[in-house]
């Protein structure tokens, strides 16, 4: 992996595009698809629905784990592969989480509705609507993130 040394991170998701990047100060590092909710934008607890606006990395969750291992309520408990125990789950928490805290009034809830940017066993979706309310990424590119990044780093979403 890519151990870089940022100076200045930030995420930058779009909806509208349906991807995330990775900025350095002014300058792009990286750029991945990814997928957000399938029910749109919102802030209401239990709406599934992505918040945008401004927010941080609070928690970085699964350093290490293996590529597919499956999360609930922030603990690992197995493993996902195609046609497994898993596989007619929809929306699985894979491989890594990044957990999201929002910094404005109005998506001051979002680390209590636990909205994560995290891996997916649902990669055949990423560059569509599909979640409900996180932010996936294909469980390659969660990895290359979650490498890049530390607790603290800025995130913006946009429509």
């Amino acid at each position: 992996m890519n151990q870089m040394q940022l100076l200045r991170p930030r995420i930058e998701v779009s909806i509208a595009n349906q991807s995330l990047t990775l900025w350095d100060g002014s300058r792009q590092v990286a750029q991945w698809p990814c997928s957000t909710s399938k029910f749109g934008v919102g802030f209401e607890e239990g709406s599934f629905k992505t918040p945008v606006g401004a927010f941080e990395i609070t928690e970085k969750i699964g350093d290490e784990a293996e590529s597919g291992t499956i999360f609930k309520a922030r603990q690992p408990v197995g493993h996902w592969q195609h046609g497994g125990e898993h596989a007619g789950d929809e929306d699985l928490v894979l491989t890594r989480i990044l957990r999201l805290a929002g910094r404005e009034p109005r998506n001051a809830n979002t680390h209590e509705r636990y909205v994560y940017i995290h891996g997916t066993n649902g990669e055949d979706r990423i560059g569509r609507r599909a979640s409900h309310g996180c932010i996936r990424l294909s469980n390659r590119d969660v990895i290359d993130l979650f490498d890049r990044i530390t607790e603290g780093t800025p995130v913006f979403i946009d429509v």
